[in-house]
């Protein structure tokens, strides 16, 4: 990621075209994982071509699993459960995903791993990991908060039941990752339901999962068989498309092979509250996960209220709604969201600032932020923080603004989608 990139973006007259999507960030990494410890070759197409998962496969590889290009998708030779000692640290880079489901499986291993990562996931907080984990049995050595670098010394694992005190599917799935090898079942509960990947997941490779509302159980000694899969489109990805072209009435954008797991589309369920005309056909189930297309309709944008439950449910998408913020008539308000002032930036900060030299009136809060409509932004000078959905929610707002916008650190991007700006390019009228 080069820290010095910018990219000019201008306005747009409308959005129209298609665009099919690089497979879903959140399936790829699990999908890859398992795929490592399950019986077999495990062939995935449209695996994503974000840099996080891109880690996944690097730390995978440093851990003896064996793996390919194939075209479009990967192959994958399973372990069976058990990986090798890594004669070198797992580079994680910017990928908290990686760190924290990766420690799962780590858990259950008969050997030591150290886990790096790059400046901004050193920062971020990896207790809600440990403390679990170490009460399942396995010894981890962070720095100072909890933070990265990990050392993670695994071993016989003991299943716990346990609440966990921040709703994250990360350690949801690090868990019952890590609940594979244990003794007894394990059981994690969530005061609110987050996204079911790892779930889903692990059923499609063949091991019986629990679940009831928001409780989620596995019972260790299960082996896992290799499939093959197809990942639907990144729906996180889809929403800087979906919410560029709910800017402008009259647009039509269809997107194609879309994940449309229930955990995860409360976005459009938002965006349709907002007036944006959205129709979903062709709906199918593919290894227990919901994919169709989409097709948007732009109309005039009201606004919104996210709050509680909803909140952990668009906790990804947050960015790029606060964004298009100011150009509904009656503005964005955003609670309970005191989680993104720890992911990849403090993006309720950076979503402020960006919003601000753009010339909008912000009211910012510890968990949120409330953003006024019927305003018009002016371009400006801004920064992504590093930050991969900052640097694409303001290419977003910045379709609508009066004048050139200019976003440093662009190539932030490339986390999760390094084509974005060639394909936000292709479906612009001007």
């Amino acid at each position: 990621m080069n820290k010095n990139s910018s990219v000019v973006i201008k306005p747009a007259r409308n959005i129209s075209g298609s665009v099919r999507l690089p497979g879903d960030k959140s399936i790829s990494h699990r999908y890859a994982m398992l795929g490592a410890i399950a019986q077999g070759t495990t062939k995935l197409e449209n695996y994503s071509t974000g840099a996080d998962c891109a880690s996944t496969l690097k730390c995978l590889k440093t851990l003896g699993a064996n793996w390919r290009k194939t075209g479009a998708g990967i192959e994958i030779e399973g372990a069976d459960l058990k990986l090798q000692p890594p004669n070198s640290p797992l580079d994680c880079g910017n990928s908290g995903s990686t760190m924290r489901m990766m420690s799962g499986i780590l858990a259950g291993q008969d050997f030591t791993s150290k886990l790096i990562g790059d400046e901004s996931l050193s920062r971020r907080p990896m207790s809600r990991i440990i403390m679990p984990l170490e009460m399942m049995g396995t010894k981890i050595v962070a720095a100072d908060g909890g933070r990265p670098p990990l050392r993670v010394t695994g071993g016989p694992l003991k299943a716990i039941s346990y609440d966990t005190p921040v709703p994250s599917a990360q350690v949801k799935t690090s868990l019952l990752f890590a609940g594979l090898y244990a003794s007894g079942e394990t059981m994690i509960r969530e005061s609110v339901r987050t996204r079911d990947h790892g779930e889903t997941a692990l059923r499609a490779f063949g091991a019986v999962v629990d679940q009831q509302g928001n409780q989620s159980s596995i019972r260790g000694g299960q082996h896992l068989q290799a499939i093959e899969a197809e990942i639907p489109g990144d729906l996180s990805s889809a929403a800087f498309f979906l919410c560029a072209a709910s800017l402008f009435p009259g647009s039509q954008l269809i997107v194609d092979s879309l994940l449309l797991n229930p955990t995860r589309a409360r976005l459009l369920d938002v965006l349709m509250g907002m007036g944006v005309g959205i129709s979903i056909t062709q709906l199918e189930e593919k290894h227990g996960e919901l994919v169709g297309r989409a097709q948007v309709n732009g109309k005039a944008l009201t606004g919104a209220v996210i709050s509680g439950a909803h909140t952990a449910e668009l906790i990804d998408e947050i960015p790029v709604l606060a964004a298009i913020a100011p150009y509904t008539t009656s503005g964005i308000e955003i609670r309970d969201a005191r989680e993104l002032r720890v992911k990849e930036s403090d993006r309720i900060a950076a979503v402020a600032t960006n919003l601000r030299a753009m010339g909008a009136s912000v009211e910012e809060f510890e968990d949120g932020m409330k953003i006024p409509g019927g305003q018009q932004l002016h371009g400006a000078e801004l920064d992504s923080f590093g930050d991969h959905r900052i640097a694409m929610a303001f290419a977003v707002a910045a379709l609508r603004a009066s004048g050139e916008t200019q976003i440093n650190g662009s190539d932030a991007a490339v986390i999760s989608y390094p084509a974005f700006y060639e394909t936000l390019e292709g479906i612009l009228e001007r």
